[in-house]
């Protein structure tokens, strides 16, 4: 029986999301989705008068391509992908995972070939395309959140249609406030972190370009960032789990990087180039259906209540300077359930416990 759920989630990608326009062309792109997701977006798009384009991937198939590659491959993949995304006007990612570990084995210099050429794409989707990425609620996902399928399933469409439209007065408020923020001062159990903000731009995000949305990030002037910080959720990058990271900076650098049981793993990656030692965006997370850590970022990201810092390339709405083939958002959650904390906006007090306190802030709190 067809999930009218999926309508309504088309509806809000093709006209809220990237607001498609008559005439526009839109790279629909899925990866292990249902064929009713791309059914129902062609559709949507078609409504709306724009061009709809499909390509259909696989995690598995993927792999298979990753473990082999070579840079005259991905060089040829990288130059095909491009031609195509020039021809664009706004690009929908649907992706699903069966095994969110189907990468794990791939060597990790495997991968850096293939990004080192398909990076350029990348790139130019998100600077010269309406963009939005969302994942696919495959059992595999409510497993990693420790749920039933049909529990995670409900929560992922609630997640996904929540009213973005009517947070944005208070996301603005909060934009502005960071904006004209220079010094913040980080507080909790392990983490007493400061740096500044001077300066730099404050984006809201609010279901334009991510599904499930709800943060608004900047990033600290790039040398500023002084102190340590305890992460209290778990994170995965390239496929490798990690937990219980603390990383303490000097003048803007990661000079100690730790996390349980994989001390030589996390710093590999921090050691990838000398950005990804620095941090390239702070962001302030507070979607209100989203209470739990499940170690995808899409989501982990906007937990009501919590914050992430980012080693690695900044983005270039919100840019401090920093490049770095490295982009990890790694999340701390401050609500009192998860052993409470600060945040500090020039000396005031902006956020105790993952509740915003000014009052042009507080429907932000779940």
């Amino acid at each position: 029986m067809h999930d009218p759920r999926i309508d309504e989630l088309a509806r809000q990608l093709v006209r809220y999301s990237t607001n498609l326009k008559r005439g526009e062309k839109v790279l629909i792109d899925l990866y292990d989705v249902p064929e009713e997701v791309g059914i129902a977006l062609v559709r949507e798009a078609r409504g709306r008068g724009a061009v709809p384009l499909v390509t259909v991937n696989s995690m598995r198939v993927s792999r298979e391509l990753l473990k082999g590659a070579t840079n005259e491959q991905y060089r040829l993949i990288a130059k095909h992908r491009m031609a195509e995304m020039r021809d664009m006007d706004a690009y929908i990612a649907v992706r699903g995972s069966h095994n969110i570990s189907e990468w794990s084995d791939v060597p990790g210099a495997k991968i850096e070939v293939a990004q080192n050429h398909t990076r350029k794409v990348l790139r130019h989707r998100v600077e010269k395309t309406k963009w939005c990425v969302l994942r696919w609620p495959h059992p595999a996902m409510a497993q990693q959140a420790g749920m039933s399928t049909e529990a995670f399933e409900d929560f992922y469409f609630r997640v996904c249609l929540l009213d973005y439209k009517a947070l944005k007065p208070a996301m603005n408020a909060l934009a502005k406030l960071m904006t004209k923020t220079d010094h913040v001062h980080i507080k909790g159990p392990g983490t007493d972190l400061e740096f500044s903000i001077k300066d730099i731009p404050a984006i809201p995000c609010g279901g334009e370009c991510n599904i499930p949305d709800g943060e608004c990030f900047t990033a600290p002037v790039r040398n500023s960032v002084n102190g340590v910080i305890s992460h209290n959720a778990g994170t995965i990058y390239n496929g490798i789990p990690f937990d219980g990271i603390v990383l303490e900076f000097e003048n803007g650098k990661i000079v100690k990087a730790e996390a349980d049981g994989k001390n030589k793993e996390i710093n590999k990656i921090l050691d990838a180039d000398e950005g990804a030692r620095y941090i390239g965006e702070f962001a302030l997370g507070f979607n209100p259906e989203i209470r739990e850590p499940m170690r995808d970022i899409l989501f982990d990201e906007k937990i009501a209540g919590s914050f992430h810092f980012t080693p690695g390339q900044a983005y270039d709405e919100a840019s401090n300077g920093n490049k770095s083939k490295v982009h990890w958002d790694m999340v701390s959650i401050q609500r009192s359930d998860y052993g409470g904390g600060e945040i500090w906006f020039d000396g005031k007090l902006v956020r105790k416990d993952g509740k915003f306190l000014p009052k042009g802030l507080q429907k932000l709190n779940w």
